[in-house]
C-alpha cells in the first residue's frame, strides 16, 4: 500500500453536515440564503489546526474560500451565500496551521521568559518557505518580514510584530497544497427562488368558475374574476388538471360507478379523443385562452400552477399510440387502476416497469416541457409516490436544466421515508401531515421535526388545511371556528400554506358518510356554484393573515420556530424571528373551536432576544390592539366566536 502524502496530510474531516445520504442528493436553499456548513476536523498532536469551506457555482473553475471558526471540541462551522438561483458544490479542506502554532507557542515562550533566537528564526523559516507560493509584491514583503526576525532581539516591539496578525494573514493567503486534506467528496446545494420558501396558494376549479348560474366555467371565467383570489393575497393560483376527461367509465356524482348524462366526470381521469395531457377540454377554452389567463395571472402579481397526473382515461392518445405504456392482464387486456378493494376503472397508471421505459420517460417530460413553453414554472404533482423514483431523480434536473425557474409540489400523503425521498430527488414543496395534526403536543412534535431534524435541509413543507381529497374531523365537527383557528396554524407555522377554495372560505365541511374525509357532492365529480359574496366568508381573515405574512420577513421562513408553554392543553404559543432579530412574530392560538379558552404563557424571553423581567409590547396584528407585557408568565384569554388567535408582532415597550 503505497503511503499517503508521505504522511504529511494529518488533519481528518468527517461529520459533515448538513448532506444528504452521505452526499448522494443536494441540499436546498433558496435565493439569498447562507449555507452554514459544520463539520469535525482535527489533527494529531498539539498543533494548531486551520479550516477552510470551499464552494462555487457548479460550472464554476474556481474555488471561493472563507475561514471556518472553531465551535470548540473540534467542531468547526462555515457560512457561504447563494445569490444565484441554480446548483452550487461545497466541500472542506483542513492543514496543520504551523504558524498559528509557532505563534502560540511563542506566547508561552514570552511568558516563560525564554531566550527567543532560536523561535524567531524558526518563525522566519517558515514565512520564507511561503514565499515560493506568494505573488511578487508579497513574497517581497515575506522576505522583508523573515528579515527582520532573524535580526530581533529580546524587545517587546520584536515580540509584538512577530505575533501581529497580519503576518498569520498573510501566510494564510498562500496554503501549502502539499500538506492539506480534502474532504473525500463535493456536496451539493440546489437553491431556487424565493417562492419556494415562502408561497400562499389558492386551489380552484376552473368549471365551477362562470358567473352564469349552471353553466360550465371557462378559463376566461377564471380569468374575469381573478380580483376575487387577488384581493386575498395569494401569490400561486393552482389548477387541477384542464386536460380532456376520458368519457369510457367515467365517474358520476359523489364517486359513483356510473355517470348519469351530463356529468362531467373526474379532472384526474385524463384524455379523450380530444386530447391527452397537452391538450385543454374544449369546454374550458384554447390553448389561446390559456395563454391569456397566464399572462392576466402574471398582472395581478401571482402565477399559475398546473396539476400534473401521470395516469390515463381509457380514451387517452396513448392507450392505442403506446399501449407497451400500461400493465396488461394475462388476458391481454389494459389494467386499471386499483388501491384494493377500490377500484378506479375510469384510469389507467402508467408502468414504470414497461419494455418501453425510455420512451414512456421522454413522453412524459415532454408534458412538463409543453406547459412550460405555455408559460408555467409551478407544477403540483399528483401521487408522485405511486411513480418510480429514479424518474423523478431524472426528469427534474433535466427540466431544471430547461429553466431553473421551475417548481414542484409533490402531493403524497403516504409514508415518512417515501415523503422524504420524493423530497431528496428533487421535489421543492411536499405535503404534509398537518392536515391531520390536531392536538398541541402532535402539532409541536411535527412542526421540531420538519424544523430541526435532518429533513430541514430537503423537506419544504407546504400546510394545508383542506384538499378537495381531504375534509378532516376537525374541520366536519368544528364549524367556522375550526376553520378560522387552522387557517392561522398553516399561515403562520409554515412559510408555504395553500387553501381549497372557495370550500375553505365559505367552510364547507358535510362529509360524504360519517367517519369519512370526502366531500358531500364532491367538486372533483361535479360543477359548483359558489357564493362568493356570502357575509360569512372567511375571505376578510384570510386576507389579513395573508397581508400579515408578507409584511413580516419573520414568517417568510421556517427557521427559528420555537415553542413557548402554556398550562392549557387547549392553548398552543410559538414565535418566529428574523435572524437579526428586527422582527419577531409571537403566536397564541385557541385550539378549541367551542370553548374560551384560558391560560398563562411562559414567554421564552431569551428566544425572543428579551432581557429578564423587561416590559414589551405585544401588538395584536388580527385585532389591531396593543399590550403591554412585562417578564416571562403572561394571561391571554380567547374566545372562538372572536377571535380564533393572537398573531402578536413583539417590540420592546416605549419608554
Amino acid at each position: 500500500m503505497d503511503k499517503p502524502n508521505e504522511g504529511r496530510s494529518r488533519v481528518v474531516i468527517e461529520n459533515v453536515q448538513p448532506q444528504i445520504n452521505c452526499g448522494l442528493f443536494p441540499i436546498k436553499r433558496t435565493i439569498g440564503d447562507l449555507v452554514s456548513i459544520q463539520a469535525d476536523i482535527f489533527g494529531d498532536g498539539h498543533d494548531h489546526v486551520r479550516a477552510r469551506l470551499l464552494w462555487k457555482e457548479e460550472d464554476a473553475s474556481i474555488w471561493e474560500s472563507v475561514a471556518m471558526l472553531p465551535l470548540g471540541n473540534d467542531r468547526w462551522q462555515g457560512e457561504f451565500p447563494v445569490d444565484k438561483i441554480g446548483r452550487y458544490r461545497y466541500t472542506l479542506v483542513g492543514e496543520i496551521d504551523h504558524f498559528e502554532t509557532w505563534q502560540s507557542d511563542l506566547k508561552k515562550r514570552v511568558e516563560a521568559g525564554q531566550d527567543l533566537a532560536v523561535p524567531f528564526a524558526t518563525g522566519a523559516a517558515l514565512l520564507e518557505q511561503v514565499q515560493p507560493r506568494a505573488s511578487e509584491q508579497d513574497s517581497a514583503r515575506l522576505a522583508g518580514w523573515a528579515k527582520k526576525l532573524r535580526a530581533a532581539g529580546q524587545d517587546e516591539a520584536a515580540v509584538q510584530f512577530a505575533l501581529q496578525d497580519e503576518l498569520l494573514a498573510m501566510v494564510h493567503r498562500y496554503p501549502d497544497p502539499a500538506i492539506e486534506t480534502w474532504y473525500e467528496r463535493e456536496l451539493e446545494v440546489v437553491v431556487d427562488r424565493e417562492r419556494a420558501g415562502f408561497s400562499a396558494w389558492y386551489e380552484l376549479f376552473p368549471r365551477s368558475w362562470s358567473p352564469t348560474l349552471g353553466k360550465h366555467g371557462t378559463l376566461r371565467d377564471v380569468a374575469g374574476r381573478l380580483d376575487y383570489v387577488a384581493e386575498m393575497g395569494f401569490d400561486v393560483l393552482y389548477l387541477p388538471p384542464i386536460s380532456p376527461i376520458g368519457k369510457s367509465f367515467r365517474k358520476g356524482k359523489n364517486n359513483s360507478v356510473e355517470a348519469a348524462p351530463g356529468d362531467e366526470g373526474s379532472p384526474w381521469a385524463i384524455g379523450s379523443a380530444e386530447g391527452g395531457h397537452t391538450a385543454i377540454l374544449p369546454a374550458l377554452g384554447t390553448l389561446k385562452d390559456f395563454a391569456d389567463l397566464v399572462q392576466r395571472t402574471k398582472q395581478k402579481k401571482m402565477e399559475i400552477a398546473l396539476d400534473i397526473a401521470f395516469q390515463c382515461a381509457p380514451d387517452h392518445p396513448w392507450v392505442t399510440e403506446h399501449p407497451e405504456f400500461f400493465k396488461k392482464r394475462p388476458d391481454g387486456s389494459i389494467q386499471y387502476a386499483e388501491n384494493p378493494p377500490k377500484k378506479y376503472q375510469d384510469i389507467y397508471p402508467l408502468d414504470f416497469e414497461s419494455s418501453n421505459c425510455p420512451g414512456l420517460w421522454d413522453a412524459l417530460k415532454d408534458v412538463f416541457s409543453f406547459w412550460m413553453d405555455q408559460g408555467v414554472l409551478i407544477f403540483r404533482v399528483d401521487n408522485p409516490h405511486t411513480k418510480a423514483f429514479p424518474f423523478w431523480q431524472w426528469v427534474i434536473p433535466e427540466l431544471k436544466a430547461k429553466d431553473p425557474n421551475v417548481l414542484f409540489l409533490a402531493e403524497a400523503f403516504t409514508r415518512p421515508r417515501v415523503m422524504e425521498r420524493l423530497a431528496k430527488s428533487g421535489f421543492s414543496q411536499s405535503y404534509t401531515y398537518f392536515t391531520w395534526r390536531d392536538t398541541k403536543e402532535e402539532l409541536t412534535e411535527y412542526l421540531l421535526e420538519l424544523t430541526t431534524t435532518p429533513v430541514k435541509e430537503y423537506f419544504r413543507p407546504n400546510f394545508w388545511p383542506n384538499t378537495p381529497d381531504i375534509l378532516p374531523a376537525h374541520l366536519q365537527t368544528g364549524g367556522l371556528p375550526a376553520f378560522r383557528f387552522r387557517l392561522v396554524l398553516a399561515t403562520t407555522l409554515c412559510s408555504n400554506y395553500g387553501i381549497y377554495g372557495p370550500a375553505f372560505e365559505l367552510g364547507e365541511n358535510t362529509p360524504f358518510k360519517p367517519g369519512g374525509e370526502e366531500y358531500l357532492n364532491s367538486e372533483k365529480y361535479e360543477i359548483k356554484q359558489w357564493d362568493l359574496t356570502n357575509p360569512a366568508s372567511l375571505k376578510p381573515l384570510i386576507t389579513r393573515l395573508n397581508q400579515i405574512r408578507r409584511a413580516n420577513p419573520a414568517l417568510h421562513s421556517n427557521q427559528r420556530l420555537h415553542f413557548h408553554t402554556t398550562d392549557n392543553p387547549m392553548l398552543i404559543c410559538y414565535s418566529k424571528r428574523t435572524l437579526d432579530g428586527s422582527n419577531q412574530i409571537l403566536v397564541v392560538v385557541n385550539l378549541d373551536p367551542s370553548l374560551v379558552q384560558a391560560g398563562w404563557v411562559e414567554v421564552d424571553l431569551d428566544a425572543l432576544g428579551l432581557a429578564p423581567d423587561v416590559t414589551f409590547e405585544v401588538y395584536d396584528l388580527l385585532a389591531d390592539h396593543s399590550y403591554i407585557w412585562r417578564g416571562s408568565r403572561n394571561y391571554v384569554a380567547l374566545r372562538p366566536a372572536e377571535a380564533p388567535g393572537h398573531v402578536f408582532r413583539v417590540a420592546p415597550a416605549a419608554i
